[in-house]
């Protein structure tokens, strides 16, 4: 009973830890509440460049990877040897899930800038550019950029 308990604890005080990691948005995102759309703006293509995704991670794999090597180290030992199986399984298995994580988020992006009708500059990064050329007229309309 007092292994569930260190487990729960140590579960509840990795979740805690780990929420702080979550990253907010960078620079060049813009993000808009679902709720409250936008209205299109038109403008010209000035440039579309390939980016490589940060790596940067929520901490959710850290979580899951944590819970996972804490449930496998728990299977381990007894008494004093089991509690520490679950806590070295916890650790490890939050460092391998945060690299599996950081693996995922280095995918291609495309980094575009549109220089609006009324003169403002827009960047957006978003994950396709597939008909879109410098020199086009687009609209960008909640953070995504789209040929008009």
């Amino acid at each position: 009973m007092k292994t569930n308990a260190t487990l729960a604890a140590l579960m509840l005080a990795a979740t805690a830890v780990l929420s702080g990691c979550a990253t907010g948005p960078t620079q060049s995102q813009q993000y808009y509440p679902a709720n409250q759309p936008e209205s299109a703006m038109y403008g010209t293509v000035d440039s579309i460049q390939i980016v490589q995704g940060g790596g940067q991670t929520s901490g959710a794999g850290a979580v899951v990877g944590g819970i996972a090597g804490a449930l496998l180290g728990n299977t381990i030992g007894s008494g004093g040897g089991r509690t520490a199986a679950t806590v070295a399984g916890a650790v490890a298995g939050g460092v391998v899930g945060n690299q599996v994580e950081g693996r995922r988020q280095q995918a291609q992006a495309y980094q575009i800038s549109v220089r609006l009708d009324n003169g403002e500059y827009r960047t957006v990064v978003q994950d396709s550019a597939n008909d879109l050329r410098p020199g086009n007229r687009v609209r960008v309309v909640d953070g995504r950029v789209y040929r008009y």
